[in-house]
């Protein structure tokens, strides 16, 4: 595919060192400054605004399949898009990033009459997928595929959990479920029979939601409070309060600015609003940090985030969920003792990866643990290499499993004598570095 990225920040640099390999991409950006990380990427940069007609031209626009404007300026992505689609009558397809919830209410919508046929929040979509992972307490990570019949969650491994020090071949399962992979430090298992599950290992189970609500039992902490302390009351603070006190969560909300924290409480009434800075150690004591459930940092600095985090663990907090703009401190918050840090670009790159894949009949996209593995919903074509035979007899690459299958409307965990047939669902988990190999497989 012939690709126009608008924004060399730092989700225009993840997006195309996630897919240059695999096709031609061109980087439009106006900072020169900004064009620097990306020079090392086989990819063409164009230095200019990538709203100008003049511009669009020279990058190609006329015989792109995809434009991608992700730029920090909200008007500029989505006039962009709009000039896109004047160029080339509907036949690019466009996907705009904004901030802004007054462009867009819902995390990813598609506003086609406006140009776009893909508008993306980060923000919003950071705040749900922070409400999915304290819904379910004991997780770390939460996502639907098959429109929600397959759920997958990860959970880290305490010391005292029922499966630890076990063969997995030894644990009872429940039906329809399965655990597709175990992150390790900094390596990813793909398990056999044999593997051992160990204290502070991160597991992915995925199944049946029946099945995930048992297998939910074995991480649970008892009588673990709902009460949430959030810091930061920004679009992404203000978003996972909405959300939250929808399902009765007991919510404190800490903000700096003074105006903001007026409206917040005006808005959203029955939560307590305290005006001060996360990282003074007099309101975190004053809050009660053990008696919370989960201390939830969402500010728009890293640094604040990681400090209030640290803070709030050292006093005592059961959960740490810590907002991360610059993807590549995932790792270093979670070394240091955050539980969970969520990059809020993460859905913006997973959209186009999805876009980029969808010839090849995937429906949806997840990155787990920064870029170490994705799992993907693939649709079985007539035809293809996967279809009609027992799984062990075709030649899947290593590192990749397939987790589930929906046949109509029953959910299979497969063993290798299972063929896949056309139109069946695939849930598949794969090293980032396997997925052309496993797109292949479905052609």
């Amino acid at each position: 595919m012939h690709i126009i990225i608008i924004g060399a920040g730092d989700v225009g640099y993840q997006l195309a060192k996630a897919i240059y390999q695999d096709h031609e991409v061109v980087i439009v950006e106006k900072d020169e400054g900004a064009l620097e990380q990306v020079m090392g990427l086989d990819v063409q940069v164009i230095q200019g605004n990538g709203a100008n007609v003049k511009v669009l031209k020279q990058a190609g626009v006329e015989n792109s399949d995809l434009v991608v404007a992700v730029t920090d300026h909200d008007e500029l992505n989505i006039v962009a898009c709009m000039a896109v689609k004047l160029l080339t009558g509907n036949g690019t397809k466009t996907i705009a990033m904004v901030s802004n919830p007054d462009y867009i209410i819902e995390p990813v919508t598609i506003r086609e009459q406006a140009g776009m046929n893909i508008m993306i929040c980060p923000e919003l979509s950071l705040a749900n997928a922070m409400y999915q992972i304290l819904s379910i307490p004991s997780a770390v990570d939460v996502q639907d595929f098959v429109g929600g019949m397959v759920k997958m969650i990860e959970f880290k491994v305490d010391d005292g959990n029922v499966m630890l020090n076990k063969p997995l071949k030894k644990i009872l399962f429940p039906q329809c479920s399965m655990i597709s992979a175990i992150f390790r430090d900094d390596d990813v298992i793909i398990p056999g029979g044999n593997d051992i599950i160990r204290s502070s290992d991160r597991v992915v189970i995925i199944g049946k939601e029946e099945a995930i609500q048992e297998i939910r039992k074995w991480f649970e902490v008892s009588n673990q409070s709902k009460k949430v302390l959030i810091v930061g009351g920004g679009t992404v603070g203000f978003y996972l309060v909405e959300l939250l006190r929808k399902k009765d969560f007991n919510i404190t909300l800490v903000e700096k600015d003074l105006k903001r924290c007026e409206m917040i409480a005006e808005s959203l009434p029955n939560i307590m609003v305290i005006n001060g800075d996360g990282t003074d150690m007099g309101i975190l004591e004053e809050v009660n940090i053990p008696g919370m459930g989960a201390v939830v940092s969402v500010t728009n600095s890293d640094e604040k985030n990681l400090l209030c985090s640290l803070l709030a663990r050292q006093l005592g907090a059961i959960k740490v969920i810590a907002r991360v703009d610059r993807t590549e401190y995932t790792r270093l918050f979670e070394m240091v003792g955050v539980d969970v840090a969520m990059s809020s670009r993460e859905a913006t790159i997973n959209e186009v990866l999805k876009t980029t894949l969808l010839k090849t009949g995937i429906q949806s996209i997840a990155t787990l643990e920064g870029e170490k593995a994705e799992v993907l919903e693939l649709t079985a074509r007539a035809g293809s290499k996967i279809v009609k035979k027992p799984l062990k007899s075709v030649k899947f690459p290593k590192d990749a499993i397939v987790s589930t299958i929906v046949h109509e409307s029953n959910i299979i965990v497969p063993d290798g004598n299972v063929r896949i047939q056309s139109g069946d669902k695939v849930i598949v988990f794969t090293r980032l570095e396997m997925v052309s190999k496993v797109e292949a497989l479905f052609k």
